[in-house]
């Protein structure tokens, strides 16, 4: 709950901090069409980013593999054409990080081993197999 109220109130505060000194030393009128600027092509980046992986999913599909990586790099590429339709500098910047392969190969393989090694943990600790029996009994009087 803390951590949504300093993201809701952080962001803003940031973007105009961020507004107020590019607007100072370009412009305002060079601010906006730098901001209209990265909004348009980084979302034109993030649909090309997004096709390739629609086609690197659709090729995993066809070994008969999962394509785990390009369903959470899809994720990834839509939170970041999110970020950059936001107006805002620091939006863009992570947008663009995130839509980048390399860049997005990097965040991603941090959080997958933060999050993977809870799991392996967890699987460590269910080492057991569950299961039901019954005594037969032989019943013909021998």
């Amino acid at each position: 709950m803390n951590t949504a109220i300093i993201l809701i109130l952080g962001i803003p505060l940031i973007e105009i901090y961020l507004f107020i000194k590019v607007g100072s030393e370009i412009g305002a009128l060079n601010t906006i069409i730098l901001i209209l600027l990265t909004a348009i092509v980084g979302i034109w980046y993030a649909r090309y980013e997004g096709f390739n992986t629609l086609r690197s999913g659709m090729s995993q599909l066809v070994k008969n593999e999962l394509p785990l990586y390009e369903i959470v790099s899809g994720a990834a590429i839509a939170f970041a054409a999110l970020l950059l339709i936001l107006p805002g500098f620091a939006t863009d910047m992570v947008g663009i990080l995130l839509v980048f392969p390399i860049t997005r190969k990097i965040i991603l393989s941090k959080y997958s081993k933060k999050y993977s090694s809870k799991t392996k943990n967890d699987k460590k600790e269910k080492n057991y197999i569950e299961g039901e029996y019954e005594d037969i009994e032989d019943n013909d009087g021998k």
